[in-house]
């Protein structure tokens, strides 16, 4: 072999020795890469570790919720987003602390922006409660400000020794306004600014949200006092007389509907004193805590005459709609552009818009549009007719069953159909169709059933009064949707027996037997 073929072996010998080790640390890099790479799978999973474990079960939920909507059917599109929509904001109001306006106004785009309904979706800020709210707040203002929501509270507080006694003394004082107000949302508005000036002056978060849970509870449930404690019930007894000839009077109704009404908010105020409130906050005296005026019998003020000539003019108007034709929420916007009138309002324009609480004014409009995307859908009807066929109900021939399940179907109502007199519509002409299949007393099933209506404490959206007592914007200061989930929880199974026991002990002697 020459000395140059021996040369060329030596220098490809050492070029290959130079490229193994390069070769190595090639692989050596690479699998060192690799093993920093994370794994798709594994990234994911531990994210989802990290995060809270309610948000965990609200996601596993939603997830729940779409998988079950999309199952194969004939239901259209337009309900199926509309169930998901109103799903998923049941479970995020009730699992998160997103704010529940934008939760409201993120389901009620859901529902209807997809569909072409957002004429509906905008329309939602021109609704008369959206009108209803800000008036009352502003109404509420000017009684803060005058001093006569102050002397109000002094009234109720100076005869309670305890917060025990002042739940019961609030508790005697919105029972008897369902006689008075003939709306649970007027209602609600006359007790807001006594509601702020009780918790600003108590100044306990934990009594302020037992009180922001009792007032408009028991607004609600003391409806079912009188006929006139809600549209609905007008219009249960007009389809009454009009598909039976029958009817309930006045006096039959405050019969038969006091004695519940007045059962069902001792059970209201025992519960939420239970469930919020320590023994200890139940037995703390309430002088510790408020420093009452010099004198409950000091003349008015200039103020507080107007406030109260407004107010109370305002509260007669409330009561002769029938003859004027002015809205409930006409006549609020009326009286609080009066309190801020120049020269003769108590408050200037801007400190009245200022009272306002915008937050909520925005939950109100997106939970009006998911409420009427589920209506005009027709995904609460759908709903209705399902629970008819599960419940097996026309096949049933003991009254205490029957009692149960109209009960049942008709407390559960106000989950999927979330206006109150929008449920009196849907509900009422099948029951009493069932009446004439079952031979059933229409005038009996027609009261139990409007009595089940009035239930609606699970989720803000389903009442009017729920709304206004709502924290929208998470400052403490309302009820807070869990809060209400909780005490629904309770209550609800609550008024079921109640409405069961009644009927046994009370409706069925007078006049009321299936």
């Amino acid at each position: 072999m020459s000395a140059r073929a021996t040369a060329d072996q030596e220098q490809a010998h050492d070029r290959d020795q130079e490229r193994e080790p390069r070769q190595e640390l090639g692989a050596e890099q690479s699998t060192q890469h690799r093993k920093r790479s994370p794994i798709p799978f594994r990234g994911l999973l531990a994210a989802w570790t990290r995060l809270p474990i309610r948000t965990r079960w609200a996601m596993a939920l939603i997830a729940v919720i779409g998988a079950v909507v999309c199952l194969p059917g004939e239901l259209p599109a337009e309900v199926r987003l509309a169930l998901f929509a109103f799903g998923s904001a049941t479970v995020l109001w009730t699992l998160t602390d997103l704010e529940p306006g934008y939760v409201a106004l993120g389901a009620g785009l859901l529902a209807c922006i997809p569909t072409g309904r957002q004429e509906q979706f905008f329309s939602a800020l021109g609704n008369d409660v959206v009108w209803l709210i800000i008036g009352a707040f502003v109404i509420g203002g000017a009684t803060a400000g005058s001093g006569l929501a102050a002397r109000l509270t002094s009234a109720i507080v100076g005869r309670a020794r305890t917060v025990r006694g002042l739940m019961w003394m609030v508790t005697a004082a919105v029972v008897p306004l369902s006689f008075l107000v003939p709306s649970t949302s007027g209602r609600a508005a006359v007790l807001l600014p006594v509601y702020r000036s009780l918790t600003e002056r108590l100044g306990d978060a934990r009594i302020a949200k037992a009180l922001a849970l009792l007032m408009p509870t028991v607004v609600l449930v003391s409806t079912t006092a009188t006929l006139v404690g809600a549209t609905s019930h007008l219009v249960a007894v007009d389809l009454l007389q009009q598909t039976t000839g029958d009817t309930i009077s006045y006096l039959q109704w405050a019969l038969w509907g006091a004695p519940f009404g007045i059962a069902a908010s001792v059970v209201v105020c025992v519960a939420v004193q239970a469930l919020f409130l320590r023994r200890d906050e139940r037995r703390r005296p309430i002088a510790q805590q408020v420093s009452l005026q010099p004198s409950g019998r000091s003349p008015l003020t200039r103020a507080e005459r107007i406030v109260a000539a407004v107010v109370g003019l305002a509260l007669v108007g409330w009561l002769t709609e029938p003859l004027h034709g002015l809205g409930i929420a006409a006549v609020t916007i009326i009286a609080a552009v009066v309190l801020c009138a120049p020269g003769i309002g108590v408050m200037k324009w801007k400190e009245g818009v200022a009272a306002v609480s915008w937050p909520l004014v925005l939950f109100v409009a997106g939970a009006l549009a998911l409420g009427g995307a589920l209506v005009e859908t027709g995904a609460g009807d759908w709903i209705v007719s399902s629970l008819f066929a599960v419940s097996g109900i026309e096949g049933l021939t003991s009254a205490l069953a029957l009692v149960v399940i109209i009960a049942a179907l008709s407390v559960t109502a106000h989950l999927y159909v979330t206006s109150h007199t929008v449920r009196a519509i849907a509900l009422i002409p099948p029951f009493l169709a069932l009446t004439a299949t079952v031979d059933l007393s229409p005038v009996a099933v027609v009261f139990i059933v409007s009595i089940g209506l009035d239930y609606c404490l699970t989720l803000p959206v389903s009442s009017k009064a729920l709304l206004v007592f709502t924290d929208a914007d998470g400052d403490g200061q309302g009820l807070d949707p869990r809060d209400l989930l909780r005490l629904s929880l309770v209550v609800l199974p609550a008024y079921i027996a109640l409405m069961v026991v009644t009927y046994e002990l009370w409706w069925k002697h007078t006049g009321l037997a299936l």
